[in-house]
């Protein structure tokens, strides 16, 4: 039987995340395995970037790395509190980066071994316009992807 050692989850702090992050504390409980926990703010592009002075980029930034970084406290405080009483470990990280790249980058850097992440569900001309980091994750990984829907 294969053993998970570190699992990743990734998180938008969404209803699905929230979701996945049940899969992956108990998997992460039935393995005692380290339970990383990444939340990836999406650069602005360097077409949108010229547009605007680079002090306001610049608080932007900071801005959004505080508030995701409150998010992130927030979710795995409500979700993994009782982590150490069941047995696993948990990490977290909020980086900044290129959407599913930066997911499989730090999962890379982690050394997970299992990637876990909500879904929304989108269907449709939804799902063709909005498109899927999920499933854009789930074609690239190197490593299993656990993929959880939302509803």
């Amino acid at each position: 039987m294969f053993t998970y050692k570190t699992l990743m989850l990734a998180t938008d702090f969404s209803e699905g995340a929230a979701k996945a992050a049940q899969h992956a504390a108990s998997l992460a409980q039935l393995c005692q395995a380290r339970l990383h926990v990444v939340h990836v703010i999406t650069e602005l592009s360097d077409k949108r970037r010229r547009r605007l002075p680079a002090a306001v980029v610049e608080t932007f930034v900071r801005e959004i790395e505080t508030h995701a970084l409150e998010d992130m406290n927030h979710f795995v405080e409500q979700h993994f509190a009782d982590a150490g009483q069941q047995g696993y470990q948990v990490t977290s990280d909020v980086v900044l980066g290129a959407d599913y790249h930066a997911i499989l980058e730090e999962a890379t850097k982690v050394g997970a071994d299992l990637l876990v992440m909500g879904t929304h569900g989108r269907t449709g001309i939804e799902k063709v316009l909005v498109g899927s980091t999920a499933e854009r994750v789930v074609r690239s990984a190197s490593i299993p992807v656990l993929t959880v829907r939302s509803h």
